[in-house]
């Protein structure tokens, strides 16, 4: 190692011997041997060899054995133990401007943040807003460091991706020269992540070069990557990658099909289309070499023999065979949500009052809203106690009384213990219209002992909802080790509605056990988990979800009129 990589080491030690609590003279003395290490004029390699390291003042005799040890082998036992003990996304904490090892440690111990997406969940739902050396201000600068820092990774929420299109869409449609257009790709698709912003267009072929002048200029970009007259790439401000294809318009269709995909779906259909006599590219469909005249993509699907399949479901899981029968079902969509239950309010980690969350749901044009803040357990969340409760439920009653126009429900989310019990008695659960059972802490039980925790509360008589059940943070914590499978069994069983949490950063149900929980008689529940007034608004992405998972409005709970909600909280 050179003198510069040694100098990383100890400034790395220090900071992990000051995440760790680690007295302040010994955190000290790797940060200042950092320092002397990175001046040094000579060959540290030739003061380690003659054994002179001892003679520079700052470098003690621990300092010196362990420099000596990096510079000979390349590695540093001590310092490799230590890493061990702290997850390694901890030092991406350290990336975010204002966040020092102290406010880390903060972090990591009060309220277990162990990496940037989790640190961001916390912003949002403004678990900072009350931890010693933090505040709203703090929180602010934390989530805008965050996104600055989120420019530079490989992939992206649907949510950044559907939020960056929007106004380059908007020119796009609005350009004179540009006869259709859409976003395709994964985004069209509704998957969780997404590497980039794929956009298809159709024009005259002398009108390429306009266009693509005009879209390399937009005032979002901050690169163009290649620009050509019928594929141009640049990168946005934001950090997110767009491609953007000009076809002529009777290939739009075939286009706009080949580029939503998925890959395994293009396959398949290219496969059916041979069984046809057919031949399917992005250009068109060809049945030898004349081209298949097809305005959209309903009659694209039509000269296949197949019912028009959603570009959600084009994954290649059964879609195909099941447009051939008929049986693509009619797919949930937004307007078919009649109210949410899964909305905190100022009572616990929420920006918003319970009144300003109602009169949002009633503009929204709700038929209910249910208010469920978190649960006494959740300290960190200004979770409720049993007075904190009964004050609530009286302020809802009032509220009742001022709004005849919405049903109000009085939810909590209560928090899963890790022996699966709920964190109230039933006296107290029993005074709730609706309980979200959720998991916020003991996520690293192993598989059966996470799988029993789980399912104990779903057998659990005033459980209504499942909340954000696997607990990933997408691209930022893994799942539960647990049987997903077996927890859905168990709702069956006993009733429980799962939910898909929309927040972005959940996406929870996954999209591929949607299916799955619908196949068993598990109603879903698509919520916003919201935290803010604008959190209302994320029940979109869930929207996404459950048409992915091949919902209808049938299957899900909030798609029920509030008399029949309130005979089903009632049972």
């Amino acid at each position: 190692m050179d003198k510069k990589e040694v100098s990383k080491v100890l400034e790395e030690i220090g900071i992990l011997l000051e995440i760790q609590g680690e007295n302040p003279f010994k955190t000290r003395a790797y940060f200042n041997g950092a320092r002397i290490i990175e001046l040094l004029r000579e060959d540290i390699k030739i003061l380690v060899e003659e054994n002179r390291l001892g003679e520079i003042k700052g470098i003690g005799k621990a300092l010196q054995e362990k420099i000596s040890e990096l510079v000979m082998t390349g590695r540093l036992q001590y310092y490799e133990e230590l890493k061990s003990q702290i997850p390694e996304g901890v030092f991406d904490l350290l990336k975010v401007p204002g966040l020092g090892p102290k406010k880390v440690k903060l972090l990591y111990s009060e309220l277990a943040i162990k990496n940037l997406g989790e640190l961001e969940y916390a912003c949002l739902e403004n678990r900072l807003l009350h931890l010693k050396g933090f505040g709203e201000k703090t929180q602010n600068k934390m989530l805008e460091g965050i996104d600055h820092l989120k420019k530079y990774r490989g992939q992206h929420l649907v949510s950044t991706g559907m939020l960056f299109s929007k106004p380059i869409l908007e020119k796009l449609q609005n350009h004179k020269e540009i006869i259709r257009v859409s976003v395709a790709g994964s985004i069209r698709r509704k998957k969780e992540l997404i590497k980039d912003i794929d956009i298809i267009g159709s024009c005259l072929q002398d009108k390429r070069e306009e266009i693509m002048e005009d879209f390399t200029s937009f005032e979002e970009i901050e690169r163009v990557i290649t620009k050509g007259n019928t594929k141009s790439s640049v990168l946005l401000t934001s950090g997110i990658n767009v491609d953007l294809r000009l076809v002529e318009d009777e290939e739009y269709p075939t286009a706009l099909h080949h580029f939503t995909g998925s890959k395994e779906h293009n396959t398949a259909i290219r496969h059916r289309a041979k069984n046809l006599g057919l031949k399917v590219n992005e250009y068109g469909i060809f049945r030898d070499d004349d081209r298949i005249k097809v305005q959209d993509e309903e009659s694209f699907f039509q000269v296949l023999q197949l019912q028009y399949i959603p570009p959600e479901l084009r994954e290649n899981d059964g879609e195909i065979k099941a447009a051939e029968a008929g049986q693509i079902p009619e797919l949930i969509d937004l307007k078919d949500v009649k109210g949410v239950f899964h909305v905190h309010s100022s009572y616990s980690d929420g920006v918003n009052s319970i009144e300003e969350l109602v009169k949002v749901a009633i503009d929204k044009g709700f038929q209910y809203v249910g208010i469920s803040d978190h649960s006494k357990t959740a300290v960190y969340a200004n979770g409720l106690k049993e007075k904190a409760i009964e004050k609530q439920h009286e302020e809802i009653q009032q509220l009742r009384e001022k709004y005849p126009q919405i049903k109000i429900f009085k939810g909590i989310e209560s928090d899963i213990l890790p022996d699966g019990s709920l964190d109230y008695d039933d006296e107290i659960l029993s005074s709730f219209d609706y309980i979200i059972g959720s998991i916020h802490s003991h996520f690293n039980m192993d598989r059966e002992a996470m799988t029993n925790r789980m399912k104990r509360a779903v057998e659990n008589k005033y459980l209504t909802i499942l909340g954000h059940p696997t607990g990933r943070l997408l691209l930022s914590r893994k799942a539960y080790d647990l049987d997903i499978e077996a927890i859905i069994e168990a709702c069956s069983i006993n009733k429980v509605a799962i939910e898909i949490n929309s927040n972005p950063h959940r996406l929870d149900l996954d999209w591929r056990m949607c299916k799955y929980a619908k196949e068993k008689g598990v109603r879903l529940v698509i919520e916003p988990d919201a935290h803010r007034i604008s959190g209302f608004d994320d029940v979109v992405y869930g929207i996404g979800i459950a048409r992915k998972g091949w919902l209808e409005a049938k299957d899900v709970l909030n798609c029920k009129e509030a008399e029949e909600v309130s005979k089903l909280f009632n049972k």
